[in-house]
């Protein structure tokens, strides 16, 4: 019997989502002879039921297209704004999953595409999931699709920014995305030569960045150049926020603070940015500049190594729904795919562990971490 075959993109964008729509949809079309639509702007158009039917037409010269074909929404099934309320709809998307006639749905997406995945599988849908994500943290995957493109952007950013800073004897700060995870700046810093990585996991020391700068300049090199993840924070901030976890007195607030923790504005992070820039400025005595890379990193055509991955990844989610294997996400693994079960996936965060080799590499090249 033919399978009819739902899909959706969720969360931010991200070079590759095309890639791996054309991925499951060529696969599941020609190979398996699957009948394939998809929900315009993430849970929300699940919820609305618009629909696009994906057909060989709709699947052809997308693969090096950024962004996606389908739009992506950041609303979850369960929160969803509605009428000036946010209200649980997701039995709405059950009903219409089931008014399709779907035999799967499968979701793309990052940290929070997993875990409202795994609420619509504890409600009776077949789910599959593929990991994106330009900051590379879904966890039990080797690699998402996304993050080597934005690594090339950053890593060329930060490229450009060496002769300015090297003309004009300043310290360029570089923001770089990752609210909870390094692996963006890190890959970037390391690649483009910065002389200064900080990343979330590792809180830094605003006197030791400033020392290793002002070492530079004694060592005749009156520029440095500093790639800071967004989620970056100092020692101070790192103590004074374990203090205030330990002053929460329920489960429900620390609960809260979790589900917000995805929609953090922008600003504040820019305003982090800013707020070291200056200290960096004082303590050196050097002119402080910010490059902010935002949404630039998300952009553009994908990557030869992104359009592979986000191939393969797809070709083999239709071939676990050609087995009737759901509620898994397809996780990269060496040169092929895995199936993991969503259960060992939501909620958890990849980090960069403070000994992973590119830690320790960017350490023996004398690369300050702030610590």
């Amino acid at each position: 019997m033919t399978k009819y075959i739902g899909i959706l993109t969720s969360g931010g964008d991200s070079p590759g989502l095309n890639a791996a729509i054309r991925g499951v949809g060529k696969a599941a079309l020609n190979h398996y002879g699957m009948q394939i639509i998809g929900f315009r702007d993430g849970f929300r158009g699940l919820m609305e039921n618009r629909v696009m039917r994906l057909d060989g037409g709709e699947l052809s010269d997308i693969l090096t297209r950024g962004g996606t074909i389908l739009g992506t929404s950041r609303d979850k099934p369960h929160r969803m704004p509605v009428g000036g309320k946010l209200l649980d709809m997701t039995d709405v998307i059950v009903g219409n999953y089931q008014d399709n006639h779907l035999d799967a749905l499968v979701c793309l997406g990052g940290g929070g595409t997993m875990k409202n995945a795994l609420r619509l599988k504890e409600k009776g849908i077949n789910v599959i999931t593929l990991p994106k994500t330009i900051d590379n943290d879904v966890a039990l995957t080797d690699i998402t699709f996304g993050f080597d493109t934005a690594l090339g952007i950053a890593t060329d950013a930060i490229d450009r920014l060496h002769s300015t800073a090297h003309s004009h004897h300043r310290i360029i700060v570089v923001e770089i995305m990752g609210h909870r995870a390094g692996w963006l700046a890190l890959g970037a810093g390391i690649a483009g030569g910065a002389d200064v990585i900080l990343i979330p996991e590792i809180p830094y020391d605003v006197a030791s960045v400033a020392e290793a700068i002002r070492e530079r300049s004694r060592r005749g090199k009156p520029f440095s150049i500093v790639a800071v993840a967004e989620g970056a924070i100092s020692k101070q901030e790192h103590s004074d926020m374990l203090a205030a976890q330990k002053k929460k007195a329920s489960s429900k607030q620390k609960a809260a603070k979790k589900a917000e923790a995805e929609d953090i504005p922008e600003t504040q992070y820019a305003e982090k940015t800013v707020r070291l820039a200056k200290q960096l400025e004082l303590l050196t005595g050097l002119e402080s500049r910010i490059t902010i890379l935002g949404h630039l990193q998300r952009g553009g055509t994908p990557s030869a190594a992104d359009r592979l991955l986000a191939t393969r990844l797809g070709t083999a989610c239709a071939d676990l729904i050609h087995q009737g294997h759901y509620g898994v996400m397809v996780a990269a693994k060496g040169d092929g795919a895995k199936a993991v079960k969503l259960e060992e996936v939501a909620g958890k965060v990849k980090t960069v562990p403070p000994d992973h080799p590119w830690v320790l590499s960017a350490r023996h090249v004398g690369t300050n971490m702030g610590d």
